[in-house]
């Protein structure tokens, strides 16, 4: 049987860091993915970096979830800040831009509506900026002419899904991380002042487990006979052909889900939340009814892309929980079982998320107080 300090459960970016930060701590550190590296959420996300409230779950859900939520943006600025960092960190340009992101209302109660989610954000310290037509047209002339003001959040931005994971693989080759892929988790056991994973074929025990499976991370609880409120939904993404530069920011629309912006090659990256498919066995398609109503309400916001052919649609899983809070810490009861989990959002959170997850496994202070953040510190 093959023994580790800690043994990380889940491929994704958060997985990933964790296993960096630990092994350059000095830990030795086996990683299990079911699947390939970064094949869910994390290589197949449209790359965006939040900070604000999101517009529609403001909506949706009012103001004291809001509040209650807003701890989190604190914790969300530094893993901002840490994105910052990691183009020096890997040694690779990993196309982390923070031009800001712009929520862009249609009526005067869409504007309402974001100037009181500003409030609450200025609460935790994250600046969303009101703008009027005439200032939202000055920064962002692409827009249509139905937007009448917005709001602005300078700290927003992009990275490239496709370039972070295998600039994150690298790191942990070169420290000798051991990963293994295709190695899904069949069953763990307590045992021997650690935990014995099984999977098909082998065994590995360690004395410290970090559940870091987004979408399948409460199966894999499940498996010590645990309970989290997390599930997997599954997503879908649309990428246009190349366009000469257009769009500056990180774009919503106040008036439909849409998270839209530009990538450095011109293509046009296209989201928001809209649903995949999912077929008999588990397995996702594009939805055709979705891909319809992303782009109209991408081409509504900004007009040119009327004009723009779309190139490829893809899918993912994203976890996800009604709170939209993490939960990251020590499971109580559960010596030396972790989670690593941020729901939604979880690619903007994942260097800080792995950073105090990595502390925490090596009974280190914990960078971010986790009091009204993490579910598990309540």
């Amino acid at each position: 049987m093959k023994t580790a300090d800690v043994v990380i459960i889940g491929g994704g970016i958060t997985g990933l860091m964790t296993a960096w930060n630990l092994a350059e701590a000095g830990a030795d550190v086996v990683l299990l993915e079911a699947g390939d590296l970064g094949a869910q959420a994390s290589g197949a996300n449209a790359g965006s970096l939040h900070l604000q409230i999101q517009y529609p779950e403001f909506v949706k859900y009012g103001a004291d979830w809001a509040r209650a939520y807003g701890p989190c943006l604190g914790f969300l600025k530094q893993s901002l800040a840490l994105w910052q960092d990691l183009p020096g960190r890997s040694g690779v340009d990993l196309d982390v831009r923070l031009g800001g992101g712009i929520v862009v209302a249609q009526d005067d109660a869409q504007m309402a509506q974001i100037e009181a989610k500003a409030r609450i954000e200025a609460e935790y310290g994250v600046e969303t900026e009101m703008l009027d037509r005439d200032a939202l047209r000055a920064i962002a002339p692409y827009l249509s002419d139905k937007a009448i003001g917005g709001g602005f959040c300078a700290m927003e931005g992009k990275a490239n899904p496709l370039r972070v994971i295998p600039a994150v693989q690298v790191a942990l080759q070169r420290l000798g991380v051991t990963v293994l892929r295709e190695t899904p988790v069949t069953a763990i056991v307590s045992e021997g002042g650690g935990y014995t994973v099984m999977t098909k074929g082998r065994a590995v025990h360690g004395r410290r487990v970090v559940n870091a499976a987004g979408a399948s991370a409460g199966k894999v609880a499940a498996m010590l006979g645990l309970h989290i409120e997390i599930d997997g939904f599954p997503l879908q993404v649309t990428v246009t052909e190349p366009v000469a530069p257009l769009i500056q920011h990180l774009i919503y629309s106040a008036a439909g889900k849409l998270s839209l912006k530009q990538a450095p090659n011109g293509g046009c990256i296209i989201g928001g939340g809209w649903p995949s498919a999912e077929r008999p066995d588990g397995s996702l398609a594009t939805d055709p009814q979705s891909l319809t109503g992303n782009m109209a309400i991408a081409a509504d916001v900004v007009p040119r892309l009327c004009q723009v052919r779309a190139l490829r649609s893809w899918t993912a899983w994203v976890n996800g929980t009604p709170d939209w809070r993490p939960i990251l810490g020590e499971m109580p009861g559960q010596p030396g079982f972790f989670l690593a989990l941020f729901p939604w959002v979880g690619f903007s959170a994942a260097p800080m998320t792995a950073k105090v997850a990595a502390e925490l496994v090596l009974g280190q202070r914990s960078t971010a107080s986790l009091k009204g953040i993490s579910v598990l510190a309540d």
